[in-house]
């Protein structure tokens, strides 16, 4: 039978013989909804899902946009791509040294410097902060009638919610899923990485993700997240719209976690858990979220 990994490799196969490179002795780094191969000449390819291939198009171009502003970040090889395969889009990276992920005052600075960038010349997007909400809410099975109707609903109140945003901070790019696992530490400093979601929007979205740390999970301790809005220079939770934010932050979290618990059991209590958090069933925030997936 064909797995899943096989399928993977054999198109990895194709495409790097597009680009090249020998595929032979490849390693899998993720295989999900982009598979990540590293291949023995410290390349790493990245293979987005069907349909992406605009978005794999664009992070090549971020990426060597923010190369030309010295945003340090993960570099894509000098050829010529994304190559194709398969309906499919894969992009060609330097294997980064060993690294770990980044904290949030890791991050900071280099979302300052991001967000301090003129915008480029070619098409980046705009942010559409529910991509994939009602998608993921039409296809779990792992949710019942009534909670079901309660998110969509919750999704459409948020809509209007996020069309009528108050005033903040002026629009700028953005990275998009601004955490410390798409800030990579090596021995030569932080660096950004993973440009799927990056669009043009306010940059509020970003400064979210950890607010949302502190304030949603409660991993992040309010010393840490003062320090954070410091190196950054600026405090979303402050904000009137960040309520908002944060919900539309929470929403896309519960239907994530919806989306492993169809495929992962030991998610499903972890999904549940963040419905009742947010339909009021579970008390005040912080509400203690454990990752899944």
């Amino acid at each position: 039978m064909t797995t899943r990994a096989d399928e993977s490799y054999a198109l990895l196969q194709e495409v790097a013989a597009v680009a090249g490179f020998p595929a032979t002795g490849a390693q899998p780094i993720r295989l999900a909804e982009n598979d990540l191969w590293r291949l023995p000449a410290q390349v790493v390819v990245r293979i987005a899902r069907a349909g992406q291939e605009d978005a794999a198009a664009r992070e090549v171009a971020v990426a060597r946009w923010l190369a030309e502003n010295q945003v340090p970040a993960v570099r894509p090889l000098l050829i010529d791509q994304p190559v194709h395969g398969r309906g499919r889009a894969a992009t060609f990276w330097d294997l980064l040294p060993p690294h770990r992920h980044g904290t949030e005052c890791e991050l900071a600075p280099l979302l300052r410097q991001l967000h301090d960038l003129p915008k480029p010349a070619f098409p980046v997007g705009k942010l559409d902060p529910f991509v994939r909400v009602a998608e993921r809410l039409a296809a779990t099975w792992s949710v019942n009638s009534d909670d079901r109707r309660w998110l969509l609903r919750r999704l459409e109140v948020l809509r209007s919610r996020w069309r009528d945003l108050p005033s903040g901070l002026p629009e700028c790019v953005i990275h998009g899923d601004a955490w410390g696992g798409n800030c990579a530490v090596t021995d030569s400093g932080a660096l950004l990485m993973d440009f799927e979601r990056t669009s043009v929007g306010p940059p509020e979205w970003d400064l979210t993700s950890t607010a949302v740390a502190y304030d949603t999970f409660g991993s992040l301790s309010r010393n840490r997240y003062d320090r954070y809005c410091e190196l950054y220079g600026h405090d979303v939770m402050a904000w009137q719209g960040y309520r908002t934010l944060r919900g539309i932050r929470e929403l896309r979290l519960v239907t994530f976690a919806l989306q492993v618990a169809d495929r992962a059991a030991d998610a499903r209590d972890e999904a549940s858990y963040r419905i009742d958090c947010i339909r009021g069933r579970r008390g005040p925030r912080p509400w203690g979220w454990t990752a899944v997936g």
